[in-house]
């Protein structure tokens, strides 16, 4: 089996898949599927340790930013929802 079939992907492919062999088995076809990942996960590039900080840091800040937006939604929907029925609930009882 030459590379090029062994690499080609799905969104290569003239028919937006790999081109399929009459003569290949269900384990041959695994055995090609296998080899497709194994030369996709060669292509993948792992990032710098500066990258991997600001990364972090990033979704750090987003985490935080959406956790303030969240509480300040829940402070005023509690408070209007307490305003509109009335009263604090649990102590109402």
């Amino acid at each position: 089996m030459s590379e090029d079939q062994v690499t080609e992907t799905a969104a290569s492919s003239s028919k937006g898949r790999p081109a399929k062999k009459s003569d290949s088995g269900f384990f041959a076809r695994i055995a090609l599927f296998v080899r497709q990942v194994i030369g996709e996960l060669k292509k993948v590039v792992a990032p710098t340790r500066k990258e991997l900080i600001n990364y972090t840091l990033v979704v750090l800040v987003f985490v935080a930013i959406m956790m303030l937006i969240v509480a300040l939604l829940d402070l005023a929907f509690g408070t209007g929802a307490g305003w509109i029925f009335g009263g604090t609930g649990a102590r109402d009882s």
